[in-house]
């Protein structure tokens, strides 16, 4: 599906020939809790076609900012609304990678907290179907998160081992403790690293093996969905090479499916089979993801290609991103994208596209 990115060996990242027989290492009890959305069962055998996995409809996410109402009282102010996520809909087909891309601020984060039950959605809905998990059973599939930050999202009074062991523990994956102390072992192999590293703290761990490690606890829940929010932002170039192999190498194994989240359009091109681009809280284009690159119609779209460095036209004519991302507390009328853009007309600073077809994307411009 997708070629792996060519690397050259980083003298960070993953060790072999660690000894398989790790002594035990103790974990401490924590509950972890999920609401599995409800799900309609899908045919997995269809004909072809690939199982749609996750259904959002009409999804918007909205925080009150206002002032206390004391305070609005007073200085006759009125209320403020951030619209973080705005009417979004899409579908992820199962086996497959999801991608959105934006600035910062644009609610990709928000809308990946929304997909794994952080955050409530104010409208629209986020529906999981139902699906024969890597256990055999059947139900919503399990879901988890890859962070950002490699540095953050570990424990660090933790050993590895612990950090790994817990979901399996808590969701009583594995019979006994032996079982469990053989799986942390083999996802640590699985992910690159090695049996021993179970008993080493997160410190002692470059930035691209903390990711590996981050990746080998979401796999420890037999995740069958993984949120991937911008994984490999924190990572310098040759250990991002490596994480996206790993990943989709992953994904081949174990019939993975990624919501992929990212400002790194060239990141994304490896990873995608589908591609959103998100601006102010909405989606302005969607499509294939080959399709957006190689026939990018929004302006928004081909900005961000520019963006992109390219080895064989380093001399190209490009055109500069003027001007700021709009506040969502007090977004412009019309189209949000329409003082930033060099085509706007009288009919984008009043009147807000829609979301609509054109070939084989989904576009939100008046004169796409």
């Amino acid at each position: 599906m997708r070629d792996p990115i060519q690397t050259s060996p980083h003298p960070e990242e993953p060790r072999s020939g660690v000894s398989k027989d790790a002594p035990a290492f103790s974990v401490a009890s924590t509950t972890i809790l999920r609401d599995a959305p409800d799900g309609d069962p899908q045919d997995e055998g269809s004909r072809g076609e690939r199982a749609t996995i996750l259904d959002v409809h009409g999804a918007s996410c909205r925080f009150e900012v206002s002032q206390p109402w004391l305070a609005r009282v007073v200085s006759r102010s009125p209320r403020r609304v951030l619209r973080a996520v705005e009417d979004i809909s899409f579908k992820v087909e199962r086996g497959t990678t999801f991608s959105i891309v934006g600035e910062s601020g644009c609610g990709k984060s928000t809308l990946a907290r929304m997909v794994v039950g952080l955050q409530r959605p104010t409208e629209g809905s986020l529906r999981f179907a139902d699906i024969t998990r890597a256990d055999g059973t059947i139900g919503p599939p399990r879901v988890q998160m890859i962070f950002q930050d490699p540095y953050a999202s570990l424990n660090p009074r933790w050993r590895v081992g612990d950090i790994i062991a817990e979901p399996i523990r808590e969701l009583k994956l594995r019979k006994d403790e032996g079982e469990t102390i053989a799986r942390v072992g083999d996802l640590l192999e699985i992910v690159g690293l090695s049996r021993g590293d179970a008993l080493r703290f997160p410190h002692e761990f470059s930035g691209g093996q903390r990711q590996r490690i981050s990746i080998a606890r979401a796999l420890a829940t037999e995740a069958d969905f993984l949120v991937c929010d911008e994984p490999t932002s924190a990572l310098d170039v040759s250990v991002q090479a490596q994480i996206l192999n790993l990943m989709v190498r992953l994904q081949k194994e174990f019939g993975l499916t990624y919501l992929f989240i990212s400002h790194n359009l060239s990141v994304v091109r490896h990873m995608s089979d589908h591609l959103a681009i998100m601006y102010l809280g909405r989606f302005v284009e969607s499509g294939p993801a080959e399709e957006v690159f190689n026939h990018p119609r929004h302006p928004y779209t081909r900005l961000l290609l520019d963006t992109i460095p390219d080895v064989e036209k380093p001399n190209r004519e490009r055109r500069p991103m003027s001007g700021e991302v709009p506040s969502p507390i007090a977004p412009p009328p019309g189209c949000a994208f329409h003082p930033r853009c060099a085509m706007a007309g009288d009919i984008c600073r009043s009147e807000r596209p829609i979301l609509r077809e054109v070939a084989e994307t989904q576009l939100a411009c008046h004169f796409g």
